[in-house]
């Protein structure tokens, strides 16, 4: 973000009637962020707030094809990079945590200047930890409470978790896109032995809805692979070459979705594999409804789309991302998904056992996230 006037950031989109706003900034590793800030977004919109995007990269390119009647910032945070393989992992997150903190000081410095030229009265912010301020409500989305660590590291948890919450204490809520019981859809991810104090879980978060196709006309053209890619780069990549390498060779009726958000081309790779850099999400919903199983990685924002349309999938973890890697074990486990390490993975054996793996069907109404909305409203409308 440069440092000159506010006004060089913002779209000229903005309504100078609206009595109520709210800045939705989501973080920007891949775009799972992003589209799960869309129904919060809706809702916002239904509750007659005039919403403004803060965001970067791939997320900011996805939510304006989305939205694009809504006003944006460009708001950049601390680019991670992926080592190629697994080994290094960790080791390559920990060199780049001074740069992190950094990061927050820095965008808690920008919504500062931002609040001095817009008047904002929620901010929402998806796993950014710097966007809290004393001039407004703020409001923190995670489900990484209790974040997984490898063995080696495990006795840092508490000491990890500790200052992760100094961070959330200082907004006025924290949201938790999971259920409480039964240890929701995030295990102990978001169920940690202690909740921050101003948390509270509202449910799962999806774009996708499986009730929204009972009046939409999915069409009769079925698929036997969907191919989800997504995440950062230098594995997503990776993970399409294999993808490709093993798919392009057989008879399967297949769609890949290559999560590139910058580019709008469609190719054929052979007579059965069809290639789209990025759909809409009324496009996409479409496609997964009419796929027999769905091939992807095991992000959270990936786990409460699949769940929310019911679908059968083959998890694919990042490789040496101690999150997904947890959460393909947790589902695997509970027999819902199946899974398999990048490295292991074979087309017709996994496809073959993901069979004894039915999936699940887990909506959320919004209710609770309608009526946390509406209190905001109900309290603004107090003040004046």
């Amino acid at each position: 973000m440069k440092k000159s006037d506010f006004r060089d950031y913002i779209c000229p989109k903005l309504n100078p009637l609206a009595t109520r706003s709210v800045l939705v900034c989501p973080l920007d590793w891949g775009i799972g962020h992003a589209s799960r800030c869309i129904p919060l977004i809706r809702i916002f919109i239904e509750e007659g707030f005039r919403v403004v995007i803060a965001a970067d990269g791939r997320p900011l390119a996805m939510l304006r094809k989305e939205l694009p009647e809504l006003s944006w910032i460009r708001l950049p945070g601390k680019k991670i990079i992926y080592p190629k393989g697994k080994s290094g992992f960790i080791f390559t997150l920990f060199r780049q945590l001074p740069g992190f903190l950094i990061s927050i000081v820095h965008e808690h410095r920008i919504l500062k200047k931002v609040l001095k030229s817009e008047h904002f009265d929620v901010v929402l912010s998806d796993n950014r930890y710097g966007l809290w301020n004393k001039e407004c409500h703020t409001i923190f989305i995670t489900h990484q409470l209790s974040p997984e660590l490898p063995r080696y590291l495990k006795f840092a948890a508490p000491w990890v978790r500790k200052i992760l919450y100094s961070f959330i204490h200082r907004y006025n809520e924290c949201w938790i896109p999971d259920f409480e019981n039964h240890c929701g859809l995030a295990g102990r991810l978001s169920h940690p032995s202690e909740l921050p104090s101003n948390a509270r879980y509202i449910g799962i978060l999806s774009r996708f809805s499986m009730k929204s196709m009972m009046y939409d006309d999915i069409g009769d053209d079925f698929y036997e692979i969907l191919v989800l890619l997504s995440g950062p780069e230098p594995q997503r990549t990776i993970f399409e070459r294999k993808i490709i390498g093993q798919i392009e060779n057989t008879l399967f009726k297949t769609v890949i979705v290559r999560g590139i958000t910058e580019k709008e081309e469609v190719t054929k790779i052979g007579d059965n594999v069809t290639v789209y850099s990025h759909l809409g999400t009324r496009d996409l919903q479409k496609i997964i409804a009419r796929s027999l199983v769905i091939i992807c990685r095991s992000g959270y924002s990936t786990l409460m789309d699949l769940v929310s349309m019911g679908k059968r999938a083959v998890l694919i973890p990042t490789p040496g991302q101690t999150e997904q890697e947890y959460l393909a074990r947790y589902h695997t486990d509970k027999k819902v998904f199946f899974s398999v390490k990048q490295e292991e993975f074979d087309l017709f054996y996994s496809l073959e056992l993901s069979k004894n793996y039915p999936g699940m069907v887990v909506e959320n109404d919004y209710k609770e996230v309608r009526e946390l909305i509406k209190s905001e409203v109900r309290s603004q409308k107090s003040e004046t």
